[in-house]
C-alpha cells in the first residue's frame, strides 16, 4: 500500500462514521474476598516456610549446634 492508496481509502470514510462508535463501559472490579480460614492458613504457611528456610540456611552454614 502506498501513500497515494491511503489517501484514496481515506476518502471512503465519512467524518461522522467515527462519531457512531460503540461506547465501552468500564465497571469497577469487585473487591477480592478471602475467607478467614484461607487467609490464616496462608499466613501460617508462609511463616512455616520462612522458619524452614532459616533453619536450612543455618544448617548449611554449620551454625546449628547439636
Amino acid at each position: 500500500m502506498t501513500a497515494q492508496d491511503a489517501l484514496y481509502d481515506a476518502d471512503l470514510y465519512a467524518d461522522n462514521d467515527f462519531e457512531e462508535a460503540d461506547i465501552v463501559e468500564w465497571y469497577e472490579a469487585r473487591p477480592v474476598t478471602v475467607p478467614a480460614a484461607v487467609a490464616t492458613g496462608a499466613i501460617i504457611g508462609a511463616f512455616a516456610l520462612g522458619v524452614l528456610t532459616a533453619v536450612g540456611a543455618l544448617a548449611l552454614m554449620g551454625r546449628l549446634d547439636d
